[in-house]
């Protein structure tokens, strides 16, 4: 039988012993039946409702164990067997406290299933965001078919306004696209020729045409809801605490409860069912369900939050965690840094420079020729057409324009450029700033410098510095050389560089860092992927690669170093509210368990059975409540 049927079955089954005792005070009014009728209804609730309550306490003895439904079983068993034996005996009853109990226990359970739906609808909103149908091309046109029937390497048309259907590669036309419901980046992303694109996304402005690469659960969408779902259904250590807590308060409840009847009815001469009545509400007041319910209703809601945000967070121990990191270790390229080289600088006519340069680096394969073939495009600089193109093996490339011979490369002796004093002296100060500087000569003489570096990200100083308001200690962890490290780290604000090492050495420098405090590493390659997996919180950046998201226990969606320190506040924030939870929780155990026994009973502050339930429930909806109102709390 459903929560919500077992409830409204107790509760119909409930209101005519509720009206007696309202009425019954004011007009002596009595049930039809008197308590044969309350007998009867009690019975049914106790049987057909309170069944699961009995099972699952009787489950639990049997394995030597007691558990939540271990006292409300109890509580309303020996409340109702102790009334069918003062029905026969005519004795004052207490039916109704049996009924109202299990009635506003389920009635708490109902409000707790309905706020644990709410927490973890982050799940269904995900599933929702799937797109329904795609237009492939079969023969000579493009039909409309199910997603579920798309294939790796269909071609797939996508139209102004639709969704996204599975993730690829755009193979003709170009777009503005919606990614923020995959990665948290309000702003749309100009998509063309060559560039992937995310099922799910929604399509704004143009039209095109894109190869399926990643269908069915391959899809980066798929693997977020995978991720969010075992992160929902994990547990944070501190859940383990709670579970030995639960365990040893139960029993220790059941003494309180029999020291608390035989204290009323033997040493304070209280009749039985005074006594009873005490015992009763200390066993339901104290059943322990808000403890259950604080450390997973906060892990959905926040790993449910993160996952909006672009923010995966794998698992509740790694969320955990986070609330210990001291030092916070980034890698370099691509992480603090854009990954590719751009022109910082040019020393020279722009007009006069550019055009030969990129009429050269137009020819070469060099790693740093897209540098100067993007800054020209940007320019809008025509490349000149050059002849007699030479690769110098080491120093540069060069040739001919018109009868001019033209060379772009490194400033060597072994060249024969001629270079004016101020070029050289702005030569020298590039370099100083960590950058590789070309010269571009016409006939051996020099005209202008080029300045090439790896750029740090938009935001990475940003970050940092909000990093360090956290109390957090940084780290700079490269394979790159310490000039260039060091001007990177300069630049954004990082404390310390440890530069110059091998991939395979990452982990062993991580290692030596948790000597002192827990350490949370960033990275986004495949060299990164042992340091993500030995440090205490991995973050990775969600576009690097497969290997290190697959390694990362964070993985940012976006390439926002924004992102990190929201993550970790969004973490922190989560683990403080299970705390906050559990004390709450902990808390009314303690100040309710005396009120029920009656300890100042003397002031006339006493809890009948039924209030007892009805005040544990709403102390359990109140631990729910509070993890939904992280959801809406600042990150």
């Amino acid at each position: 039988m459903k929560i919500t049927t077992r409830f409204w079955t107790s509760l119909i089954l409930s209101i005519p012993m509720l009206l007696e005792m309202i009425i019954h005070p004011f007009t002596g009014w009595m049930l039809p039946g008197g308590n044969w009728t309350m007998f009867v209804l009690t019975s049914i609730i106790m049987f057909l409702v309170a069944g699961q309550f009995i099972t699952s306490a009787w489950a639990a003895f049997l394995k030597h164990h007691a558990n939540m439904d271990t006292l409300v079983a109890l509580g309303t068993l020996t409340t109702y067997i102790y009334s069918v034996y003062a029905m026969l005996t005519k004795r004052p009853v207490f039916f109704e406290t049996a009924a109202f109990v299990i009635t506003f226990v389920l009635l708490g359970q109902v409000l707790e299933e309905k706020m644990r739906s709410n927490a973890s609808s982050a799940i269904s909103k995900l599933i929702n965001l799937n797109a329904k149908n795609a237009l492939v091309k079969r023969g000579q046109d493009f039909i409309q078919i199910p997603v579920s029937q798309v294939v790796k390497n269909d071609l797939i048309q996508v139209k102004p306004g639709e969704k996204i259907p599975v993730d690829g590669k755009i193979i003709s036309g170009s777009s503005n696209i919606d990614e923020s419901m995959i990665t948290g980046e309000s702003m749309p992303v100009t998509k063309t020729v060559g560039d992937q694109v995310i099922g799910a996304t929604i399509n704004q402005t143009g039209s095109f045409v894109f190869t399926a690469e990643k269908v069915g659960n391959d899809t980066m969408l798929a693997q977020i809801i995978a991720i969010v779902k075992k992160a929902q259904s994990s547990h944070a250590p501190i859940q383990k605490l709670t579970d030995k807590v639960a365990n040893i308060f139960v029993p220790t409840v059941l003494i309180i409860a029999i020291a608390t009847f035989v204290v009323w009815n033997v040493f304070l001469g209280q009749d039985i069912p005074t006594a009873l009545n005490y015992a009763v509400a200390v066993m339901v007041i104290a059943c322990p369900c808000a403890l259950g319910l604080a450390t997973p209703t906060a892990l959905m809601v926040g790993t449910g939050r993160g996952a909006k945000m672009g923010i995966l967070i794998k698992n509740g121990e790694i969320l955990e965690a986070t609330n210990h990191i001291g030092t916070m270790v980034f890698d370099k390229t691509g992480t603090l840094t854009e990954g590719k080289p751009e022109v910082t600088d040019l020393i020279g006519n722009k007009q006069q420079v550019v055009p030969i340069a990129a009429g050269l680096e137009k020819l070469s394969e060099h790693p740093l020729a897209a540098a100067i073939i993007t800054y020209a495009n940007k320019e809008k600089i025509v490349p000149a057409v050059v002849s007699d193109f030479q690769v110098l093996e080491g120093r540069g490339v060069c040739g001919k324009i018109g009868t001019e011979s033209v060379y772009i490369g490194k400033l060597v002796s072994a060249a024969n450029l001629k270079i004016s004093v101020s070029l050289a002296n702005e030569a020298e100060r590039l370099e100083t700033a960590a950058k590789t500087v070309v010269a571009v000569s016409v006939q051996n003489e020099v005209i202008g410098l080029i300045a090439i570096q790896d750029t740090p990200k938009k935001n990475a100083k940003k970050a940092i510095s909000e990093l360090k308001q956290m109390g957090l200690q940084t780290v700079m962890l490269t394979g790159d050389n310490q000039k260039v490290a060091q001007s990177i780290a300069e630049q954004v604000g990082i404390n310390r560089v440890i530069a110059g090492v091998l991939p395979t050495d990452k982990s062993d420098i991580i290692k030596k860092l948790q000597e002192k405090h827990y350490v949370d590493f960033v990275g986004d390659g495949i060299n990164d992927a042992p340091a993500l997996t030995q440090a205490n919180v991995g973050i990775a950046m969600g576009s690097g690669t497969d290997v290190a998201i697959d390694a990362g226990g964070i993985v940012l969606m976006n390439n926002d170093l924004t992102a990190v320190v929201r993550a970790l506040k969004l973490s922190r924030k989560t683990f403080q509210r299970i705390k906050l939870n559990l004390f709450w929780a902990f808390i009314y155990n303690v100040l309710g368990i005396p009120i029920a026994a009656g300890v100042f009973a003397g002031v006339g502050l006493v809890l009948s059975p039924e209030i007892a339930g009805l005040a544990m429930a709403f102390s359990s909806l109140s631990v729910v409540i509070s993890s939904v109102l992280l959801g809406k709390s600042k990150i």
